[in-house]
């Protein structure tokens, strides 16, 4: 599904595209740093981390594909080959990349290939975009320690980070600009019930 089509169908029919203009994408400040990250649906992925200390910001978008600036319609419906994801600005004195990893992995299921909870499709693909050999490193190391973990394959990609695209506007905080249609969402993907079977009670925020 491209989403739980019950949610996709309510959401469309509230939003009516009023608000199609891309967001711009944020620059780290002096002090700060960026990660991506792709979790499946941007809206929740951007929402877990919205809640880790350290974080400055988050922005839904598009990376990982082969077509510039690309929209919404176009990544959903699967051929482009990005992601959703989420580019984190942290700040590294409050908040280490060791420690938005491991946030991550307990915020995905691993375990999947190319869909997360509901979503299907290589767009919901679990992946960690690396911008140096450090990241590559830490990313590499912790995916191990995760399959140990889980004692299963992990299909979490590893890859090197390219251009972001930001998304929509209105993707941008949709959990708090649309709380109601964003929990009916979430609940009927059944993320929060999945990640409590793979990973006990979910540290994260929903």
């Amino acid at each position: 599904m491209r989403r739980l089509l019950l949610s996709v169908a309510l959401l469309l029919a509230g939003l009516g595209f009023a608000s199609a203009q891309m967001a711009p994408v944020p620059q780290p400040g002096p002090g700060q740093a960026a990660a991506v990250f792709a979790g499946g649906c941007f809206w929740c992925t951007e929402s877990d981390f919205d809640h880790v200390a350290g974080v400055i910001s988050t922005t839904s978008g598009y990376t990982g594909g082969k077509v510039a600036n690309p929209t919404y319609e176009q990544v959903s419906g699967g051929g482009t080959g990005h992601a959703e994801s989420v580019l984190v600005i942290y700040d590294p004195s409050k908040v280490s990349y060791q420690q938005l990893l491991t946030y991550y992995w307990h915020s995905v299921d691993p375990t999947v290939q190319n869909r997360q909870f509901c979503d299907g499709g290589n767009q919901y693909r679990t992946a960690i975009f690396v911008g140096n050999d450090e990241e590559r490193k830490l990313a590499e190391a912790s995916k191990k320690e995760v399959e140990a973990e889980l004692k299963k394959p992990i299909y979490t990609q590893i890859a090197a980070a390219g251009p972001f695209y930001a998304a929509e506007e209105y993707h941008q905080d949709f959990y708090l600009k649309n709380p109601t249609k964003y929990k009916f969402y979430r609940w009927n993907c059944g993320r929060d019930q999945r990640l409590e079977q793979i990973w006990g009670t979910h540290k994260g925020n929903s």
